[in-house]
């Protein structure tokens, strides 16, 4: 959803007032900053009974959207329309078009939203706090961590034995995903 957007707002930004006024909307949500939304997102939150693992991801998805887009939307200007237009004068369709040029073209675009959008929700502490607090059976790795250290106590063994075990799957995660930065900058370019 969020290439297909950022694809949509890129190409008719020029023309079109509303993609314009949209694409602004999402900026001026880069620049609102968490802890001003905090309140009345959580008090929404829990109206809509949403304080639980299905609502902490859709607030992830929804955080994670003005950024993604806005990345994405930058980086499809670097890419010369001349190519979606020979696209089409071999006969391709919008959707085709998307599918097999653009969308190969954004692997390294997509790949870094990706990676900067894990390590944001692996390490985040104070929305899984806030919204996942009701039950040690929803905490994260965070959570934990966070409540090994009571007012008497400090287990310094478990805090860096997660703190190991914490980073090994972000790790593994980041260096899967550097390969489609790199296989992406060219993927597309060339008709296969």
């Amino acid at each position: 959803m969020l290439p297909i957007t950022a694809y949509g707002v890129s190409r008719t930004m020029p023309q079109n007032r509303f993609m314009r006024y949209f694409y602004y909307f999402l900026i001026i949500g880069l620049f609102v900053p968490f802890q001003a939304k905090m309140i009345p997102l959580i008090m929404i939150t829990s109206k809509l009974g949403m304080m639980n693992v299905p609502g902490i991801i859709v607030l992830y998805l929804a955080g994670s959207t003005c950024e993604g887009v806005f990345l994405c939307a930058g980086y499809l200007q670097s890419i010369p329309p001349d190519m979606e237009e020979a696209a089409y004068i071999d006969g391709a369709g919008f959707f085709r078009t998307y599918w097999q040029v653009i969308l190969p073209l954004m692997k390294p675009i997509l790949a870094t939203v990706a990676i900067q959008n894990a390590l944001w929700v692996w390490n985040d502490f104070q929305l899984p706090l806030l919204v996942l607090n009701k039950s040690s059976k929803f905490w994260t790795l965070i959570l934990y961590v966070y409540n090994f250290k009571t007012a008497y106590h400090t287990d310094f063994g478990l805090i860096f034995a997660s703190f190991l075990l914490s980073m090994l799957p972000i790790m593994i995660f980041y260096l899967s995903m550097q390969k489609k930065i790199i296989g992406g900058l060219t993927a597309g370019a060339v008709k296969g």
